[in-house]
């Protein structure tokens, strides 16, 4: 028998694994650059559109964006959803309705930059979930989480560890910990449920659990008027926020587990100050550039095999 094991295409398996982990992480990437910008979309239309009708708009652009592609699988695999249709109802819960609900609420009182900053928080949820999964998180994993959170809270405090919290920061801890949730429950996701199926079920569930709310905002708030300065920023986060970062979210956690993926997601603050600067001229300063030093480096030792 080889010594060396193989798997398709002749490659040994070591090389594939690591293949896979490294599209993990890109796709943690990709989707953590892309929940970057949402930041400052919610932000951009806080003052316009009411939480919960935004929300609920997201998730129906959504919908329509990944049905060509999604719709089919969901058909043939209708019996496994409602097999399932417990767990699925738990993960839109947490990651459709309320995160993103809470997300949006905090823009209505706390800037993009503290938005992007305090969702960084997650990781260390999801690493707690993680372990309590039974995933061994390695010294070298935990060490590098622990340097970018130390890089968080430094860039949160500017520069020091004194905080100021306002009720759109608390809104948005409340959103980490509904996020770091889901993501945990996205481990637990039957492997009999294909990705597109799951993905498109959670985006039509979650308009419908939304939806009561959205009438009593109609009542009570009015709608909207739909403008460039409102439909952009809801077709961003309808089709790039939503289908494309969940979609690559989801896939990056079945490979390289909740812990790692939660790693990457620390890039998150640097993104935003990035996108601050280049698009709103927010400058970044020596205190800020130390900071971002601090949570690539832990993102560079924890996201690694």
């Amino acid at each position: 028998m080889d010594r060396v094991r193989t798997v398709s295409h002749g490659k040994p398996a070591g090389t594939a694994k690591k293949g896979a982990a490294g599209l993990g992480v890109l796709l943690a990437l990709l989707a953590t650059v892309v929940w970057s910008g949402s930041f400052v979309a919610t932000r951009g239309m806080a003052d316009s559109v009411p939480p919960v009708q935004a929300v609920f708009w997201r998730w129906i652009i959504a919908t329509l964006a990944v049905a060509p592609f999604a719709a089919r699988q969901a058909w043939q695999q209708r019996a496994r959803l409602r097999k399932h249709l417990g767990f699925v109802a738990v993960a839109t819960l947490f990651g459709v309705a309320l995160y993103n609900t809470l997300v949006h609420q905090a823009g209505l009182t706390t800037s993009a930059s503290n938005m992007g900053m305090i969702m960084a928080a997650s990781p260390v949820v999801m690493a707690l979930y993680a372990r309590l999964g039974g995933e061994r998180l390695g010294a070298r994993r935990i060490f590098g989480l622990l340097l970018a959170a130390f890089g968080v809270l430094l860039l949160v405090g500017d520069g020091s560890l004194g905080f100021d919290f306002g009720a759109g920061d608390l809104w948005m801890f409340a959103a980490a910990l509904s996020f770091a949730t889901y993501s945990a429950l996205l481990k637990r996701k039957p492997a009999e449920l294909g990705g597109l199926a799951f993905l498109i079920a959670t985006f039509v569930l979650g308009a419908i659990m939304l939806a009561p709310a959205y009438a009593v905002s109609l009542s009570v708030q009015g709608g909207f008027e739909v403008t460039a300065g409102t439909a952009g920023p809801l077709l961003y986060v309808g089709v790039f926020s939503s289908a494309v970062a969940f979609f690559a979210w989801n896939k990056a956690v079945s490979i390289i587990g909740t812990a790692r993926a939660g790693v990457v997601y620390y890039l998150q603050p640097v993104c935003v100050a990035i996108l601050g600067f280049l698009l709103i001229g927010e400058a970044t300063g020596p205190a800020q550039l130390l900071c971002m030093a601090l949570i690539l480096g832990g993102v560079g030792l924890g996201a690694r095999r």
